[in-house]
């Protein structure tokens, strides 16, 4: 067999790959869009006192017992932002999204959209002190590759949490044209009825 069959061999199974590659990861996108719709359809705003951030192994957070029991095995020892909070009168360990976690100060009032003990993203914060001080020393350190990647991650999921919200925003817009459609169809017909 001549070279270049070899090569056109090898050429087709690399494109077979990057097309099935493709539609996994498209496949894993549209879930996990779905995921975060559910997920910020079900958010409350709540007030915190953020004591500790950390990111910790799972089996170390110290979350409820039945998160350990649904999450699978491979995944227990994969780290995770982890923020301790005092929400009322309770101190809490939740899961933080990661394009927030640097945001989140800590021993500061912060008010958050939280699913379950997932939070979502941060409506507000009271005491910015610490996040000022905080960003001046972060910027004289340098960002190992994890801390580079975990940036970008957490601008792609700030991205993706835009998008969300704007979809939500457009169907409401679409619902309340729908519903004065509808109002002014019955205003039509009760004045139909009327004359």
């Amino acid at each position: 067999m001549p070279w270049w069959g070899i090569l056109l061999i090898v050429l087709a199974v690399i494109v077979i790959i990057m097309f099935v590659l493709y539609k996994v990861g498209s496949n894993l996108q549209n879930k996990q869009m779905a995921q975060k719709e559910q997920m910020a359809e079900a958010a409350q705003p709540m007030t915190m006192l953020i004591i500790d951030k950390k990111i910790l192994p799972m089996k170390d957070a110290n979350l409820p017992k039945i998160v350990y029991e649904q999450t699978p095995k491979k995944y227990l020892k994969a780290k995770l932002p982890i923020v301790k909070a005092k929400i009322g009168p309770q101190i809490m360990n939740l899961i933080c999204d990661d394009a927030i976690f640097e945001e989140l100060p800590t021993k500061g009032e912060v008010k958050a959209m939280v699913s379950g003990i997932y939070i979502l993203s941060v409506k507000s914060v009271r005491n910015k002190k610490n996040n000022v001080v905080e960003e001046e020393t972060s910027k004289k350190k340098k960002k190992s590759l994890r801390q580079k990647m975990l940036a970008r991650q957490a601008e792609y999921q700030k991205q993706l949490n835009e998008e969300i919200l704007t979809k939500k925003q457009n169907k409401t817009k679409e619902k309340s044209k729908e519903e004065l459609k509808k109002e002014k169809e019955r205003a039509k017909k009760i004045n139909d009825e009327i004359k």
